[in-house]
């Protein structure tokens, strides 16, 4: 695919994302609700690209975009897409119908533990071929919504009684085993809450990875806050963690007080420092971070921090906002197309010239991609192509 085509599929993907999809109650609908990840989206592929678009919350309900039978008998998606007008704001553009697939539920969803426990309660398929779980479904600062981050929901899919508080490294690894067997999944990414430790999770980590490298040689990644002993990184690399997600979410300091004001006790240099040091231990390229675009932060912020980011050998994975239902930023709006795009531009041409690549990461969620589309604009021209 041609640079200008992908540059073009990757505003379209971003349309979708932005402004969620109404989802008329396909049946076997396998979308998320709530928790810690992809929450309140659904997964489509569209020309071969796997994406995470919204269809639980507000935002999907009042979408210009509708999932809906084709002529075929298939799926697609048809609306108008939004264009900038003159004043800076979203106007009606040209009518778009693209041809969706829905990924069919992964066998290992019919399986349980000796101990009747449902697989999909300890992990859960993410896109097309990524397992990932959130270890410890609660965190320290969850319970008081004046410290927790303003958009997290990670309690909820455990309030719904869809997953476990805690699963243990045994249980992820009988997953990962069958998901591997059953449904081709390529890559595991771990996630937590943050627990009340000095490692910040780390521990979890390592003692999971230990787990499931014993069992089949699956690509991991680990996603935690940093811990305060920078050991913890060698520790997890040497358990089986191949890449690391450290996240910031935000990077102005007046809006990191204002959606992460727990989390951002640990400032931006702290979690510059802890980059560094992992990517001593990782590898450049192997250490990841997510950037929530539109919550505040300039484009101009976003892309300064993704240079720093890009320098020290972090792959900056920028994703657009989407609110939550049951979070304090439930209605929160998402960010404009246009403001994704040229985020996108930015990020995605500096990547290029660093030869920093998210297909080159062992694992995580850069690598698989669905929830953002930045991959599509890193790609430089074809081989060959003037």
């Amino acid at each position: 695919m041609a640079e200008h085509d992908r540059r073009a599929l990757g505003r379209r993907l971003t349309e979708l994302q932005v402004h969620g999809v109404v989802d008329p109650a396909v049946p076997g609908n396998p979308g998320r609700r709530g928790g810690a990840g992809p929450s309140d989206h659904r997964a489509l592929s569209i020309d071969g690209t796997t994406v995470m678009v919204p269809v639980y919350n507000a935002l999907a309900g009042s979408s210009p975009y509708r999932l809906e039978a084709d002529f075929s008998g298939g799926l697609q998606v048809s609306g108008t897409a939004t264009a900038c007008g003159e004043a800076g704001g979203e106007t009606g553009g040209e009518t778009m119908a693209l041809a969706v697939e829905t990924p069919p539920e992964p066998r290992f969803y019919g399986l349980t533990t000796a101990e009747g426990i449902p697989y999909r309660s300890i992990a859960l398929l993410h896109g097309r071929d990524v397992l990932a779980t959130t270890l410890l479904q609660t965190c320290i600062r969850f319970r008081d919504r004046t410290q927790s981050c303003q958009f997290c929901a990670i309690e909820q899919s455990l309030e719904d009684g869809r997953t476990l508080v805690r699963k243990t490294p045994a249980q992820v690894a009988e997953v990962a085993e069958a998901a591997v067997r059953l449904d081709g999944v390529r890559q595991l990414v771990l996630t937590t809450g943050t627990p009340n430790s000095d490692d910040r999770g780390a521990r979890l980590m390592a003692e999971t990875a230990a787990a499931v490298k014993a069992q089949v040689d699956l690509p991991i990644q680990a996603q935690c806050e940093p811990p305060e002993d920078p050991a913890w990184y060698r520790r997890m690399k040497d358990a089986g963690v191949d890449s690391l997600g450290m996240h910031l979410e935000v990077v102005e300091e007046e809006v990191r007080r204002r959606i992460l004001p727990g989390k951002s006790e640990l400032g931006l240099e702290r979690y510059m420092e802890a980059f560094a040091e992992a990517v001593a231990v990782f590898g450049r390229g192997q250490v990841s971070t997510y950037l929530l675009a539109g919550l505040g932060d300039s484009a101009a912020s976003l892309v300064a921090v993704s240079e720093r980011l890009i320098a020290l050998g972090v792959y900056p994975f920028v994703v657009p906002f989407v609110p939550i239902a049951g979070t304090p930023l439930e209605a929160h709006p998402a960010p404009s197309t246009d403001f994704m795009v040229a985020v996108y531009t930015a990020v995605g041409d500096r990547l290029r010239a660093s030869d920093l690549r998210s297909e080159a990461m062992a694992a995580g969620c850069a690598k698989c991609g669905a929830c953002s589309a930045l991959s599509l604009f890193e790609a430089g021209p074809e081989p060959g192509t003037p």
